[in-house]
């Protein structure tokens, strides 16, 4: 039985680390595709993949019956709905816009800001805690990321890609807090939602501005790095945190934008300069103290009992009700007590959702 559970543990691990790498490879397979495919364009098919994808997935699990039933979006909910909607066609916009002025690694490190965007967002206006670990982390991303926005060593000029980027990860700190506040319903429907109303929003943008269609080879290569970096990844990341639980996928998933530098390095054949390798170093002592504020020191028991709980990482978030024995740990950052589920036992209805 332990050695069951070690293997089960193993495979989830590389699902999570596998959902990570999927959405990595989305920057610099965009700005290899942006030689054939204007930004707002761009941007457009990337959502339409993602939502047609989990169309055809929720489709599948239905037919097949191995999806769980959730409920469905209301009217309740529709403020929310349109404010992601909104959000999700404005940030993509500037990330592809940003990425034709900057490179894939720099685009990739700043992705972190999203963090810091999200957190201040929850604290200014949901009024949620802030761990002091947590505020340390949040500062050192900042600066790695002025850092960042500079066109070179020695230089005081903004670049204007890298703001463009910091203005997509704002948009995306608010979408994460907005999908919070309807992540005990369908993440399939809000995924499938937010990529066609989204892409087709991006779509009569770029008709407006007078970009024209790509090719439909293009197209076709564009729809599916949609589904597979952002609906495919979604589905890896959800097989990962039915055995990991929530803070271990998160921490495991935390290597995405490093992966994306890796990609764009290598794919790209991108040298960045010096700062750019400071900037690195910060962001991944950053990121390890934020995986530590989130793992952090545990001490576990086991029980038995029935609940619903939700989970959230950036805009990955997954609600679900089930009854399980499972060992229960208590993670504690410097100003509260964080709880997390490691679960042995049956699983019911995972929910979760990543724009």
């Amino acid at each position: 039985m332990i050695g069951l559970r070690s293997n089960v543990k193993k495979i989830a691990t590389t699902y999570a680390i596998l959902a990570a790498a999927l959405y990595a490879i989305n920057i610099p397979l965009s700005k290899s595709l942006m030689e054939h495919v204007s930004p707002t364009m761009m941007a457009a098919f990337l959502y339409l993949g993602a939502g047609i994808g989990l169309f055809l997935y929720g489709m599948w699990t239905k037919t097949t019956g191995k999806g769980a039933e959730r409920e469905p979006l209301t009217r309740k909910e529709l403020p929310y709905t349109i404010a992601i909607v909104v959000l999700d066609i404005i940030a993509p916009i500037l990330l592809m816009s940003g990425l034709l002025m900057t490179t894939s690694a720099n685009a990739s490190l700043l992705n972190n800001f999203e963090i810091v965007a999200t957190s201040l967002i929850a604290l200014i206006l949901f009024k949620e805690a802030v761990s002091g670990r947590l505020w340390v982390a949040v500062m050192m991303v900042t600066v790695a990321s002025i850092m960042l926005t500079f066109e070179g060593e020695g230089s005081f000029v903004f670049n204007t890609g890298s703001l463009m980027i910091l203005g997509a990860c704002i948009c995306w700190g608010l979408e994460n807090n907005c999908t919070r506040m309807i992540s005990n319903k369908s993440s399939v429907e809000i995924v499938v939602i937010k990529g066609t109303f989204s892409g087709l929003g991006c779509l009569a943008i770029a008709l407006f501005m007078g970009e024209g269609f790509p090719q439909w080879n293009w197209i076709l290569c564009t729809l599916i790095l949609g589904f597979v970096a952002y609906g495919l990844s979604i589905h890896l990341y959800v097989k990962a945190q039915r055995d990991l639980g929530a803070a271990k996928t998160s921490a495991y998933y935390s290597v995405a934008p490093f992966l994306g530098v890796l990609f764009g390095i290598v794919l790209l054949g991108e040298s960045p300069d010096m700062w750019f390798y400071v900037a690195l170093t910060i962001m991944i002592a950053a990121t390890f103290i934020m995986v530590r504020d989130t793992v952090g020191l545990q001490h576990t028991h086991k029980h038995s009992h029935t609940h619903c709980h939700e989970h959230s990482h950036g805009d990955l978030v997954h609600s679900h009700e089930h009854t399980h024995i499972h060992s229960h740990t208590h993670v504690h950052g410097d100003d509260e007590a964080i709880h997390d589920h490691d679960h042995d036992g049956h699983h019911g209805d995972h929910d979760h959702h990543h724009a």
